[in-house]
């Protein structure tokens, strides 16, 4: 672990709810629940008053609904939420350069070489918390650690609003009690396997042997005892490029016919060929994502020799890979198209086997529906093989 590095860890408070409440202040002190349909969608996101009533993120939103049915259910509203993420990752700049989302409401920020201009690492996290609250009117919990690791776990010790500092030389207290539920990247199985090691807090991990933790765990098993003793040599990595761009959509009735499946990738395909040309990227690996009735999950991909951003070159892919699944035969209640092995697409090369004229015939066409699209939204230029079901 470098010597003398700060690092802080700053969470939106259930940013989703918090953000409806704000735009609608007579939901204050309500269970406020953000996700799907009642029928088919699952939470998002729950305020702090849902979560009492056992309401959590990814839970079917007909669960939330019997668990809470006093809940203020509402819709996801994206375009709303990136533009307050914004306005907050913009206070983030402010204090350091070094800035690394996790997500729309989290990141991790380096502010080792801050501290001259804006004082300690807790009177950074001060200022950052009431420019936050000043400017946008949300709360925000912040941790503070010499490691990422330590610093996530910090910031969800005060929920909401919070504020944790855990110096250096406190790390191995501060984390030795807790159960091993906080350690991040530790799964159900893990913690099954070490509770028959009884091995239920940090401080009980770190008293196991490495090569007993390796025998069990293979090479995790000594990322596991670092961890427990709070070392974490992992820098801020500021704002990464995407991955991956894609596109999924949950049905309001499974599927079961092959056809009406494939109509559905036609809109997916188009709607993430158009994702990728508005941020000028190329993808190589199309994966087909299918969730069946009963949410058994399967993925298929393909890696083709040119990045595309066409959406009739991954609808032709994400056909055949639909072909090896069970689609068609077991009801599909979910469908999504994603592209990987990203690249800009001004300094991706025309092959010589691919007609340069048959390319930027397609350019042209896909920037002239571009336009249309812009103008008149999802609703209004549909592929013509989906016009009978609109």
């Amino acid at each position: 672990m470098e010597k003398g590095r700060t690092i802080i860890h700053l969470d939106i408070d259930a940013f989703y709810p918090s953000v409806e409440v704000l735009d609608n202040p007579h939901l204050r002190g309500r269970p406020v629940i953000v996700g799907g349909t009642v029928k088919r969608g699952v939470v998002s996101s729950a305020s702090y008053e849902a979560r009492k009533y056992g309401v959590h993120s990814a839970q079917p939103i007909a669960t939330a609904l019997r668990l809470c049915p006093n809940g203020v259910f509402l819709p996801v509203r994206m375009s709303r939420y990136r533009d307050l993420s914004r306005a907050v990752f913009d206070i983030f700049y402010r204090f350091t350069p070094l800035v690394e989302p996790l997500s729309i409401d989290e990141a991790f920020l380096d502010v080792t070489g801050s501290t001259r201009l804006f004082g300690s690492p807790v009177e950074i996290a001060r200022r950052i918390k009431k420019a936050v609250r000043d400017e946008t009117g949300l709360t925000i919990s912040a941790g503070i650690a010499p490691s990422k690791f330590v610093a996530k776990i910090a910031s969800d010790m005060d929920k909401p609003d919070g504020l944790t500092h855990v110096p250096r030389d406190r790390v191995r207290d501060f984390l030795g009690p807790l159960p091993l539920e906080k350690m991040w990247g530790v799964g159900e199985v893990s913690l099954k396997a070490l509770t028959e090691l009884k091995v239920r807090t940090f401080e009980d991990l770190s008293r196991v042997p490495v090569h007993v933790l390796e025998r069990k765990f293979g090479k995790y098993g000594a990322r596991m005892h670092q961890l427990s003793l709070g070392e974490d040599e992992r820098e801020v990595v500021p704002q990464r490029s995407a991955k991956s761009l894609g596109h999924e959509v949950t049905f309001q009735r499974d599927i079961k016919e092959l056809d009406t499946a494939k109509k559905e990738l036609l809109s997916l395909a188009h709607r993430v060929a158009r994702r990728l040309r508005r941020h000028g990227l190329t993808g190589k690996t199309i994966t087909l994502k299918v969730k069946y009735w009963d949410f058994i999950q399967v993925t298929r991909s393909e890696t083709i020799q040119e990045a595309t951003d066409d959406g009739g070159e991954i609808y032709s892919i994400a056909c055949a890979l639909l072909e090896k699944t069970d689609t068609g035969k077991t009801p599909v209640r979910l469908l999504g198209i994603s592209l990987s092995q990203l690249d800009s697409e001004a300094e991706g090369q025309l092959s010589l086997f691919r007609q340069e004229e048959d390319h930027s015939r397609r350019k042209n066409l896909n920037r002239a529906l571009d336009s249309l699209y812009d103008k008149f939204g999802e609703k209004g230029i549909l592929p013509g093989s989906l016009l009978k079901e609109k």
